[in-house]
């Protein structure tokens, strides 16, 4: 039996009276590859919002790691949100730290207080990321492909079972855009499912995986 992380059935997202989403209907598994396409504007962001409990669902059935998003407490979702790690297209690194201190705050953050288990834990996600000899330079130091490594570092940390990636070469030219791809994918394959929103078909054709497109209102597979 594979392991379900996400169902959505029959889910509607909205903002104020409007509806973003309708009547949308998606799994996702343990180890799955899952892109969600569509035009600027089309609802992908909000989607990943709503997975990890920044946007709320309107309507249907909802859980993501057995949380129920109607049901989930607000205490919870700090919890939930530990199991799943987030990359975003414009980085949110904190500028006026080293690598080595950005991700050293998120860990303290999320309840680590051993020096040498952060350490080490550090060591071994920037080896991941290809970036170990980086962790001693500032944000600004790194070119747009290296920010977004550290940023996919700072989202492995906890081990999550989820990364949910939201247009991450949205900011980089096309040869780091396609490195990035190429390492999400590696990760996919050591056993974190990751969900990519991107605009860019070149990287879909090019790493191919399950596709679900954002398109008037609604959420469509696409073969």
């Amino acid at each position: 039996m594979e392991d379900l992380l996400i169902n959505y059935k029959k889910v509607t997202i909205g903002r104020g009276e409007i509806d973003i989403l309708q009547n949308i209907d998606f799994k996702l598994y343990a180890g799955e590859f899952l892109y969600i396409t569509g035009k600027v504007g089309s609802g992908k962001s909000s989607l990943l919002k709503t997975i990890y409990c920044e946007m709320p669902i309107d309507a249907g059935t909802a859980t993501v790691l057995d949380y129920d998003l109607h049901r989930i407490k607000r205490k919870q979702i700090p919890l939930l949100r530990r199991q799943i790690g987030i990359v975003f297209q414009d980085f949110q690194l904190l500028t006026d730290r080293s690598v080595q201190a950005n991700l050293e705050f998120v860990l303290k953050a999320t309840g680590w207080n051993d020096k040498t288990q952060i350490k080490d834990r550090i060591d071994e996600v920037l080896r991941q990321v290809e970036m170990e000899n980086k962790g001693y330079k500032m944000p600004h130091a790194l070119s747009g492909g290296e920010q977004q490594r550290i940023v996919i570092a700072r989202a492995l940390l906890n081990a999550p079972k989820i990364i949910l990636a939201d247009e991450p070469t949205g900011n980089l030219d096309n040869e780091s855009g396609n490195k990035i791809v190429q390492l999400l994918h590696e990760i996919c394959k050591g056993g974190t499912a990751v969900v990519m929103t991107t605009h860019n078909y070149s990287f879909v054709e090019k790493y191919p995986a399950k596709i679900l497109k954002c398109e008037d209102g609604q959420l469509l597979s696409v073969e």
